[in-house]
């Protein structure tokens, strides 16, 4: 093998190499991308959550001790969600009379919470207050009940979709960072490392799943998703 040939199997290398790299920069970079997504969709469904958590707090139809502590712990959520006061007047349902907003408002005022922390807590107030299928069968004959109820529903199961592809586009985007090429190279830059969402989403067996067709105490059910 000549020097000439030498020389332009190095050079193969060098740009096989190179290519290698920036094909795992731009799958790396894109991973990334798709975590802050759907991250930013999680967020989302989140607060939608707690949100339909303290309209149903508000709306009269749980009992009072459920109706307070659902609602401080929706309110809670919404805090440590980072939304200022303006945010969160505005998020709360206007047919639940002074009462009920008072009640929900009083909230604010206790300490914010982690965020995984004040997510678990409203999802162990709701399995606690929505754990009877008769109640909770009687909350969807209510007037506005299947309203209320199917909104709860339908966010709380778009955050478990949610948080489950979250966490699966940051275990790929973690497997990524860890390969020889990402490590040696430093492919990843300064960019901070991709955590999943760990928080309690267990889903109150009572409530009916959408699109199951099937509401607490088996009636029909048509919640949307």
């Amino acid at each position: 093998m000549t020097t000439s040939d030498v020389g332009l199997l190095l050079v193969a290398l060098v740009a096989l190499l190179a290519w290698s790299a920036w094909v795992a920069a731009s799958r790396l970079d894109r991973l990334h991308r798709k975590v802050a997504a759907l991250r930013a969709v999680l967020d989302t469904q989140l607060v939608r959550r707690a949100s339909a958590a303290a309209e149903l707090a508000a709306s009269g139809l749980l009992d009072p001790v459920s109706a307070v502590l659902v609602g401080e712990s929706a309110w809670a959520v919404l805090a440590a969600g980072g939304l200022d006061d303006g945010e969160l007047a505005r998020l709360l349902p206007d047919h639940g009379g002074d009462d009920a907003r008072a009640m929900l408002v009083s909230a604010s005022d206790g300490p914010v919470l982690d965020r995984g922390l004040a997510e678990s807590e409203l999802s162990a107030t709701l399995r606690a207050a929505l754990g009877d299928p008769d109640e909770v069968a009687v909350l969807w004959a209510e007037p506005g009940g299947h309203e209320l109820l199917g909104s709860l529903s339908a966010a709380w199961y778009r955050v478990q979709l949610s948080r489950r592809f979250h966490n699966e586009a940051v275990a790929q985007a973690q497997r990524m960072r860890r390969t020889f090429m990402a490590r040696v190279l430093r492919l990843a830059g300064h960019a901070p490392v991709p955590q999943t969402v760990e928080l309690d989403d267990g889903w109150p067996d009572a409530l009916g799943r959408p699109g199951s067709g099937i509401q607490a105490g088996g009636s029909e059910a048509q919640t949307p998703v």
